[in-house]
């Protein structure tokens, strides 16, 4: 299997994928075998990008399992820039066109991008305020303060009311300051505590120190047939120190690191004999969570919901011979996944998303 795996990712070297790519393989028993093609180090710690919603996802049903949050409980209890929102009458609306709030956001609404709040994919109103005010999501790193962020996403309506449209991204990076809230300090030391500590993931965080910089690869983007750097090896964004509080931002991590975070979920939300997280809470996680009427097409990518649901910062595979699957992908080229057998298979390249990388990410499944 691991020479299999790894051929693959050399063709995919070869023919100009990625400069470099890592593979991971493993099953729950703990398992797991780490190649590396090109000139990505097994160690290196790359941009996970939207990988980092699975682990949030793990750290907030963490807090429900201790009795701290509840899964309905409105998050204006500890975000109340979001009291008192106005919602657009459709999505499309002009940005006065707007009714109240008819209920208010959860943790579930969160978990399942069911907030209001999230990446608008066709041209609105709503879609140039965002760019605007730079809430927009891209590739490119934040560029606000979590505080000056929330503030600015909470000075526009929302494009539909809770629980009953799917947008992506932005309710995580909610998520991210609700959970500074609730711990009362930094998101990064919670992690470390509740996550990160007990998983011996000792690389993963919102940035990489300084110390350990020269393990950070460049990361490309495919332009006319060929790679072009877009952020610099050892040095940029994801680099300590932060700029400003990064609570909403994503994080970095290792191949060994995020495999032990899969081989948890693999094994059943338990990691050396610890429950990190009950089987009922890891039941819900990789199970569809989003109701039919939600998934309207223009939500995200076409095609995206054929076979497809969503759970708690997961796709989840509904149909066909991979049903059960479940994962996610990172926009600078990760991308992992856990099947039902208790299997999981992860790759990393530090190369933006399109068709040569997506091809790469159905080779290895």
């Amino acid at each position: 299997m691991t020479r299999s795996l790894l051929q693959t990712l050399e063709d995919h070297v070869e023919r100009g994928t990625a400069p470099g790519i890592v593979g991971v393989t493993g099953i729950a028993d703990g398992r797991t075998e780490i190649v590396a093609a090109g000139d990505l180090a097994t160690d290196a710690i790359v941009r996970i990008q939207s990988m980092t919603k699975p682990i949030v996802a793990v750290a907030a049903l963490r807090l429900v399992q201790e009795r701290r949050l509840g899964l309905d409980e409105p998050v204006e209890n500890w975000l109340p820039e979001l009291a008192g929102r106005h919602v657009l009458r459709t999505p499309e609306s002009a940005l006065e066109d707007t009714v109240p709030a008819t209920a208010p956001i959860t943790l579930r609404h969160l978990l399942t991008n069911t907030s209001g709040y999230g990446v608008m994919t066709t041209p609105s109103p709503l879609q140039e305020a965002m760019i605007a005010n730079r809430t927009a999501a891209g590739q490119e790193p934040v560029s606000l303060g979590a505080q000056e962020w929330l503030d600015a996403l909470a000075a526009l309506p929302a494009a539909f009311q809770p629980g009953t449209g799917w947008r992506y991204h932005h309710s995580f990076g909610i998520l991210g300051i609700l959970l500074s809230r609730l711990v009362g300090g930094s998101v990064q030391e919670h992690l470390e505590q509740s996550l990160f500590g007990p998983l011996g993931m000792v690389d993963t965080g919102y940035t990489v120190p300084v110390a350990t910089a020269h393990r950070l690869p460049a990361a490309y983007r495919h332009v006319d047939g060929g790679l072009v750097e877009i952020e610099p090896a050892g040095a940029g964004f994801s680099v300590a120190p932060a700029p400003f509080d990064i609570s909403h931002s994503e994080l970095v991590s290792t191949a060994a690191d995020y495999a032990a975070f899969a081989r948890m979920l693999a094994s059943g939300g338990r990691h050396d004999g610890q429950v990190i997280l009950e089987p009922e809470l890891l039941t819900a996680l990789r199970t569809d969570q989003v109701p039919g009427t939600a998934k309207a097409a223009d939500s995200f990518y076409p095609g995206f919901w054929d076979g497809t649901g969503w759970g708690y910062g997961v796709a989840v595979q509904t149909e066909g011979e991979g049903a059960g699957r479940y994962g996610w992908s990172g926009g600078l080229g990760t991308d992992f996944s856990v099947d039902p057998d208790g299997s999981f298979r992860m790759v990393l390249s530090q190369v933006e998303m399109g068709p040569e990388v997506m091809s790469l990410f159905g080779d290895t499944r």
